[in-house]
């Protein structure tokens, strides 16, 4: 599959998603198109997941390059998260960057905001009653319509 064609990616992903439904469901297998990070709480427990997943990749006839491989990390930065055991938490350098952003003044820099923190919304609490709130913001004033619901 030639990676020039824009919806290449997500044909690899769904690809990937196929290879390792059960793996992905049990939720120790995590895969970004072409990276895929195997998560466990132990050391035993990390052999048996890797080498589950090596076999499978060997039986869909992909390969895997040994210089790109890191293993037994006991926390990893990948996707703007830190990976560790079975957990799975903010990468503080990106709280930072949601804190600094400067406060949203127009509908266009709301709907930013909404966006860019929504990336991190299965971190936050009760993320979509906050986002549905702020999205109210930029909704346009209609003083008849309000009158007239109430």
């Amino acid at each position: 599959m030639p990676f020039g064609i824009k919806n290449a990616p997500s044909h690899y992903q769904r690809m990937m998603n196929t290879i390792f439904p059960e793996e992905l469901s049990e939720g120790w297998l995590i895969i970004h198109i072409d990276d895929i990070i195997v998560c466990s709480e132990t050391c035993e427990n990390d052999l048996t997941r890797l080498e589950r997943a090596l076999h499978k990749i060997v039986q869909v006839n992909m390969q895997v390059s040994l210089k790109k491989c890191h293993f037994e990390y006991t926390e990893l930065k990948a996707l703007g998260n830190v990976v560790f055991g079975l957990g799975l938490g903010i990468d503080k350098n990106n709280v930072a960057a949601v804190l600094l952003k400067p406060m949203p003044q127009t509908k266009k820099e709301m709907q930013s905001f909404v966006g860019f923190s929504g990336y991190y919304r299965q971190h936050i609490k009760d993320f979509e009653k906050i986002a549905k709130s702020l999205y109210k913001l930029c909704v346009r004033f209609d003083y008849e319509t309000i009158s007239k619901n109430y």
